[in-house]
């Protein structure tokens, strides 16, 4: 079993930053895919960005986040990273992470982000 704790949201102005961390524990940090969603208004959950396991470290965005957000990892702390800047308000909402692995798939409870305009 996998649990996944997200935190540094919070409430930021327009075009502010703000850097999600997402820490791990139990299963294998390392080998796991870590995916970061934002929840959509119809209870969906939205892909930002995600980073592969050590082995291939590659990142992917979805177009509203390519040359804002930087997604990372540290394996040694178990920790992925969102480092969000040039917010908008559209950015507004809650930000969950995901660690996909051979071990199963699993969700941290999310955390809010609000852009004030």
């Amino acid at each position: 079993q996998v649990q996944l704790v997200e935190s540094g949201g919070g409430l930021v102005q327009t075009g502010g930053s703000l850097n999600l961390s997402c820490t791990a524990s139990g299963g294998r940090f390392s080998i796991s895919t870590i995916g970061w969603y934002r929840h959509g208004p119809g209870g969906q959950r939205d892909l930002v960005a995600a980073i592969t396991s050590e082995d291939k470290d590659n990142t992917i965005y979805t177009t509203s986040a390519k040359g804002r957000f930087i997604i990372s990892r540290d394996n040694a702390k178990s920790t992925s990273f969102l480092q969000m800047n040039s917010l908008e308000p559209e950015d507004t909402g809650v930000y969950s992470c995901r660690s996909t692995s051979a071990l199963g798939d699993f969700w941290g409870q999310g955390i809010q982000v609000t852009v004030s305009s």
